[in-house]
């Protein structure tokens, strides 16, 4: 999630622990210590692919924060005394720092929560951004510092509107694929991988991706269509051009578990991860190879490309899908005003 709702979620969650101790100072501290594991992306690995996935690596493993809180609380306890006592202290500097990877893990960017061992969590029910989650803790945490002697019951409620809408989330998620299942039963697509995420700022309208092999189809459904039938789009996912698989290829096609697209842009080749982003707007692009004069590639170090600007037209064409409107397709462009790109529906 973004660091303005992990800093809320830090700071709820110090002030709903901290009981009759709570305070601004609390609340401040429970802020930082929610932002700590965030503090990764100041670490370079030396390229963006291997920034892309090693982030959410160690400083997100339950493996290394939990004895990290108990070093953190010992030194807090013993430098500046605190009235709670240690084992106190320690359980929220615990739940402040381990609450940041929980709730990245419901993401679709993958969380390592067991690091050093390879199993990334990525539940997929909630955007990395999304304002019906992070505003109750806002608005519970401005509250609180009004009304200082309701400090942690006000910190308890923000917790516990924006966990019920987590909650929700994973319903909403649970919805959708089962809506998908049932489709794609006793079709080609059956037992295709597929992969299932909000769009932007939101648990009503969902992006599915079906991985076809030299395709993936794209299709939107929201949870307020009338229809519940998705309409995908087939979408071709190129190839890799090159004999030789370069070491960063096999990183990014890893990480998105294949869900990636190959495309020549100009004598450019890039790959993207197809699980991030909607549209156009895929922030994980790279430039992996560069065609020499000969038209021959020439693999070359990875460059991640710049997210293009959103086009005005595309903000309405997405709230008027979400509200159920399904003359909008995944293109965001209405099918009556737009060449329809071959679909698929199950019969």
């Amino acid at each position: 999630m973004d660091s303005v709702t992990q800093a809320a979620l830090g700071a709820a969650v110090a002030g709903m622990i901290a009981g009759r101790n709570c305070s601004p100072k609390v609340l401040l501290a429970g802020a930082a210590l929610g932002t700590i594991p965030d503090l990764d992306v100041l670490i370079s690995y030396g390229d963006p692919v291997s920034d892309m996935v090693n982030h959410r690596g160690f400083s997100h493993s339950l493996l290394v924060l939990l004895p990290f809180s108990f070093l953190l609380s010992w030194i807090w306890q013993t430098v500046k005394p605190t009235r709670m006592g240690l084992p106190r202290l320690w359980l929220l500097v615990a739940a402040c720092l381990i609450t940041h990877p929980l709730l990245d893990a419901f993401t679709s960017y993958g969380t390592q929560l067991l690091w050093p061992l390879a199993l990334p969590v990525a539940i997929s029910s909630i955007f990395i951004i999304d304002p019906l989650y992070t505003v109750p803790l806002l608005v519970c945490l401005a509250a609180s510092l009004m009304w200082r002697d309701k400090m942690a019951q006000l910190c308890r409620v923000g917790v516990a509107i924006s966990s019920v809408y987590l909650i929700w989330s994973l319903v909403a998620y649970s919805l959708v694929s089962h809506r998908v299942e049932t489709q794609l039963a006793d079709t080609p697509l059956a037992e295709r991988p597929v992969f299932i995420t909000p769009t932007p700022f939101n648990t009503l309208l969902w992006r599915v991706v079906v991985h076809d092999g030299a395709y993936y189809w794209e299709g939107l459904t929201s949870l307020l269509d009338k229809n519940t039938e998705v309409d995908f789009i087939a979408k071709n996912r190129g190839h890799w051009p090159i004999e030789e698989r370069s070491n960063y290829l096999q990183m990014i096609e890893h990480f998105s578990a294949g869900f990636v697209k190959y495309e020549q842009r100009d004598n450019t080749l890039v790959v993207t991860d197809l699980r991030l982003g909607i549209l156009d707007y895929m922030p994980f692009q790279f430039s992996l190879a560069q065609q020499d004069e000969a038209e021959e590639w020439l693999l070359t170090d990875p460059v991640q490309l710049p997210t293009p600007p959103v086009k005005p037209k595309h903000l309405p064409a997405l709230w008027l899908r979400l509200l159920g409107n399904q003359d909008i397709d995944a293109n965001l462009c209405h099918v009556s005003e737009c060449p329809h790109p071959v679909t698929f529906a199950s019969n």
